[in-house]
């Protein structure tokens, strides 16, 4: 019972102390608070045209997402794709609403996107963080006997972000352990 409660938690804790997720997560629902106030202002014609796209965008990303959920090979891909349908969606319901409203979010998601990036997986293997410097220190100077994973990735990359859970795995063998080290390529 505990294992099935610490599971919903411990996704919740990453949703609030991940930079990357709040911030998407306060700019999706803040579409709602917006739609709310902005329903007021509007005539009956553009609001009953809202309504109707809002039901097609909800139908489309549902769709969407339980297409990449089947398709998709890790949860982290999952979560990036499903965060850009509904950036795609938040910004097309916004052209209906005013187009000052769909710069602001392009706005903000620009921002979001410079100052955070999708939190790498942290789970199975072990990791090491090294700079080049550390990383040929290491090779020279450790044990011959030992095997090396090595992973070189950039910490910008949705990409690199996206197979971060491939390599631990692959360093947990039955025979023979591998070290596994991932150097993370800085923008200079």
């Amino acid at each position: 019972m505990d294992k099935k409660q610490s599971k919903p938690m411990e996704l919740l804790n990453t949703m609030v102390s991940e930079p990357y997720y709040l911030l998407h997560f306060l700019a999706f629902f803040s579409y709602f608070v917006l739609r709310t106030s902005v329903v007021q202002v509007l005539n009956t014609h553009i609001t009953d045209r809202l309504l109707h796209r809002e039901i097609q965008a909800a139908l489309a990303f549902g769709l969407l997402t339980a297409i990449k959920i089947v398709r998709e090979e890790t949860w982290e891909g999952y979560i990036a794709d499903t965060i850009f349908f509904a950036k795609i969606f938040v910004i097309g319901l916004t052209l209906i609403v005013d187009y000052h409203l769909t710069l602001w979010y392009i706005v903000v998601f620009t921002v979001i996107y410079i100052f955070t990036q999708q939190p790498a997986f942290q789970k199975l293997g072990t990791s090491s963080k090294l700079t080049p410097l550390q990383l040929e220190s290491l090779l020279t100077e450790g044990s011959t006997s030992r095997l090396w994973l090595v992973e070189f990735r950039a910490a910008y990359s949705p990409a690199c972000i996206r197979s971060s859970r491939c390599f631990p795995e692959l360093s947990i063998t039955e025979h023979e352990p591998t070290s596994y080290i991932c150097l993370i390529l800085a923008w200079s």
